[in-house]
């Protein structure tokens, strides 16, 4: 069991941000901006490509009302998507504000924030949706 399935089972707490029966969207809780928001398939599958075309599909569809709430939430130019997949063997994608190309290095220190921080920005999300 991945850690991203322990998520979506509540046997690690998160941020949650939105949840379907097949996704799961939480806060990164070291995000490289605030709104970072990482959107997990509730099915465990190493990469992301490898999930059949019409769960890829709704995958996209099941985000983009999370990358239009992160948008109005935070000031940015527009809600960036990327794909690493390196550190958790469980396709996921990330939903970060960005204003410049640079802001979604991975490369960059990761943000630590208080957990008072964190469930602001949950609060302001879902707001926002």
């Amino acid at each position: 069991m991945t850690i991203f399935s322990k998520i979506i089972t509540g046997e690690i707490p998160s941020y949650k941000i939105a949840e379907s029966e097949h996704f799961f969207a939480f806060l990164d809780i070291f995000p490289l901006r605030e709104g970072h928001v990482l959107v997990v398939p509730k099915t465990e599958v190493d990469k992301l490509f490898d999930l059949p075309d019409d769960y890829l599909k709704a995958m996209l569809l099941f985000a983009k009302p999370i990358a239009k709430a992160i948008e109005k939430a935070f000031p940015c130019n527009r809600c960036g998507i990327t794909v690493i997949g390196l550190e958790v063997p469980h396709a996921h994608m990330h939903l970060i504000p960005i204003n410049n190309s640079n802001d979604l290095n991975f490369n960059q220190p990761k943000m630590k924030l208080s957990e008072e921080r964190l469930k602001l920005i949950q609060e302001k999300i879902i707001a926002a949706l």
